[in-house]
């Protein structure tokens, strides 16, 4: 018997879900920062065998009251989570009570699916806090079973795989045996891109940036296999331009040594990476921007 399924991750901005679905499928696939709301799109993630295919889906956080168009569209790709689940992890910290997702909870109570509440951070508990919280949500009655992990540490990961393959219905393979998530490669590149701007860059620059490839050749260069590539940064108004590039370019510069050491760790082979900045005034806001963005069709 063959079990496959939509394994789709739900929680708050900050939450960890990102950290999880790289510690399910054992590696790392997509960007995390300490940083919310670093995850603005829906990746899927695969994890085959011969005898299972699980299908994860890493979500946005949920936003309450959407500031602007990139934000409404981040929202309806949560909104496409409960409509092809098959098991539902709904992630939450040490410091949220059931109350602040009663909202969300109307309409995880309308997916009549397998509901795990899974407690991230638990390495920061003691036992007796952890049974506290656990027991908040149970008092919910919308969960099948309850879990508390460290994403983080790894910790508790292999007790939750084990309830999902058992909660998986019989199905067929939804994708190739040998395909590990629905993005192509260039989309992963922009997203490493995006990282080392949440990592080296503060306040709203890394929130109002957005990365486009503007060419990307592989086994380019006298030198050898040389991937090149070249991606544009943009950013929303003329004023983050300048700190984006940084006096004298050293700002951009160091960007582009940490964006090209991790993408060369991704894709295996040596990479020759021009990084360039473009203003594209309230991006965020533009319908035109946000479909060549990938956040509408």
């Amino acid at each position: 018997m063959h079990k496959s399924g939509f394994v789709n991750i739900l929680g708050r901005p900050n939450a960890g879900k990102s950290t999880l679905l790289n510690a399910l499928l054992g590696e790392k696939m997509v960007i995390v920062s300490p940083k919310p709301q670093t995850t603005r799109h829906r990746i899927l993630g695969i994890l085959n065998t011969d005898d299972y295919q699980i299908v994860f889906s890493d979500t946005p956080g949920v936003i309450e009251k959407p500031a602007y168009k990139m934000q409404e569209a981040m929202s309806s790709f949560i909104h496409q989570t409960f409509e092809d689940a098959d098991v539902l992890l709904f992630l939450v910290t040490p410091d949220e009570t059931p109350e602040v997702h009663k909202d969300t909870f109307v309409r995880v109570v309308a997916v009549d699916v397998p509901k795990f509440l899974v407690l991230n951070k638990a390495d920061l508990l003691d036992t007796e806090t952890i049974a506290l919280r656990l027991d908040m949500y149970r008092k919910t009655d919308i969960f099948q079973q309850y879990f508390a992990i460290s994403a983080k540490e790894q910790t508790g990961i292999e007790i939750l795989m084990t309830a999902i393959h058992e909660a998986l219905p019989e199905g067929p393979e939804y994708f190739p045996k040998d395909q590990f998530t629905d993005r192509p490669e260039r989309f992963f590149v922009t997203e490493i891109i995006r990282e080392k701007i949440l990592e080296l860059y503060h306040q709203e620059i890394p929130y109002s940036c957005e990365v486009g490839i503007d060419e990307y050749k592989e086994g380019e260069g006298r030198d050898g296999d040389v991937t090149t590539i070249r991606a544009t940064i943009y950013v929303n108004r003329k004023t983050q331009k300048p700190i984006l590039i940084g006096k004298g370019g050293e700002a951009i510069k160091q960007l582009g040594i940490s964006a090209r050491k991790s993408i060369e760790q991704f894709i295996g082979t040596r990479v020759h990476l021009e990084l360039f900045v473009k203003v594209r005034e309230n991006w965020r806001d533009d319908e035109r921007a946000l479909k060549e963005f990938g956040y509408k069709n």
